[in-house]
């Protein structure tokens, strides 16, 4: 049996309680204040939970807390994204004119809601958040480092063309621990249409996890 859990959301300047904030356009500005924001949670274990940028980011951060000789997660979610060490064979977007920039991430994508393109103040604030999450998974570079000791579980939309199953599975070899891939019904947003299998496989998979259930209780770091 599961102890408590407590579900923290990790909140990236430039959106929802941070409009005003500048949004990060590097991998490592992320994984800072990642790293500094977990330090509150650090005396019980933790398992990350990242959703397509959010998978990089609790990769890194996973691999950051190891180079600082603190207390690594006891279980990486990754969902939506293709294995870090993979490159994108798909020409860069942020450097693309608005109109093409917006075209191109519906094409791809299917992310952006349709009552939201016919408002164009909103289009206007969105942009500048998005082109900043593009960047900094576009620029990101992947550094060969030891495969992790926490178990990862991977999961990916079946209609997802950015994440495909063989670029999914290709995580294996980040953990030198169990490792499992789950494909879920829908495109990249699988997310919002497969919130209860999801939050099915996070609890399964952390019931096997001793060090999170020898626990009174834990913490999950989640980043999308």
């Amino acid at each position: 049996m599961l102890p408590d859990v407590e579900m923290c959301a990790l909140q990236l300047p430039g959106r929802e309680s941070r409009p005003n904030d500048r949004p990060f356009k590097r991998m490592t500005e992320a994984v800072q204040e990642a790293a500094e924001v977990l330090q509150s949670y650090l005396d019980v274990p933790y398992a990350l939970f990242g959703h397509s940028m959010g998978a990089l980011i609790c990769f890194e951060l996973a691999r950051s807390m190891r180079r600082q000789h603190r207390p690594e997660p006891v279980h990486l979610f990754a969902s939506g994204r293709r294995a870090p060490h993979l490159p994108d064979p798909k020409p860069f977007l942020h450097p693309m004119p608005d109109e093409q920039f917006v075209t191109e991430i519906i094409r791809r994508f299917k992310g952006i809601p349709t009552a939201v393109l016919r408002e164009p103040d909103l289009m206007e604030l969105l942009l500048p958040m998005l082109r900043a999450d593009v960047e900094m998974v576009e620029t990101y570079e992947y550094a060969p480092e030891a495969a992790l000791e926490c178990p990862i579980t991977v999961l990916g939309g079946r209609e997802d063309t950015e994440a495909r199953f063989e670029e999914l599975i290709a995580w294996r070899q980040h953990t030198n621990h169990r490792f499992q891939a789950e494909i879920l019904a829908g495109n990249h947003f699988f997310i919002q249409s497969a919130q209860k299998q999801i939050v099915e496989t996070v609890f399964r998979q952390l019931s096997m996890d001793e060090d999170f259930t020898r626990s009174t209780s834990g913490a999950a770091a989640l980043q999308e």
